[in-house]
């Protein structure tokens, strides 16, 4: 099982996307639930969660403890939200993940993560650390680790 990664055409937006068996619902609920991403994240960055609701909303604020060669703490902020449709965050750095769901039937969703940089001052850095070659594959891993929770 596979996750698409997709070419967006814009540099500094990077994207992949999944066909989940499991209804919009349940999939949006994991993705919601800051609890999650350390079990979901295919980056291999995201190593706890620090604090937050147990359902993320507009407005949430939630932390992350996060390890690129040394550990550190980061504050997201929910920036985009729809109920069963869209969530998106960005913390200091100012890039946005986001992760849009379409209901394909009752029982199937389509899941599309991005990572949008194009807001952020500190897109030289980006390029210097590589983000843009190795996240969209992070992104399929962590949409396949997404699907086979899911569909549990």
């Amino acid at each position: 099982m596979r996750a698409e990664i997709i070419e967006t055409g814009i540099p500094k937006l990077k994207a992949a996307r999944i066909i989940i068996n499991a209804p919009v619902e349940k999939v949006f609920a994991i993705v919601t639930n800051p609890k999650m991403h350390p079990v979901i994240d295919g980056s291999g960055m995201v190593k706890g969660s620090t604090v937050g609701p147990e359902k993320l909303i507009l407005g949430s604020k939630f932390g992350m403890k996060m390890k690129i060669k040394v550990h550190y703490r980061i504050l997201n902020t929910v920036v985009e939200y729809k109920e069963n449709e869209l969530i998106a965050w960005n913390h200091i750095l100012r890039n946005r993940w986001r992760y849009e769901f379409r209901a394909i039937d009752p029982t199937t969703t389509e899941v599309t993560e991005y990572l949008d940089t194009r807001q952020s001052p500190f897109t030289l850095y980006f390029h210097i650390v590589r983000v843009y070659e190795w996240s969209p594959i992070a992104m399929a891993k962590t949409l396949v680790t997404l699907k086979e929770i899911a569909e549990k």
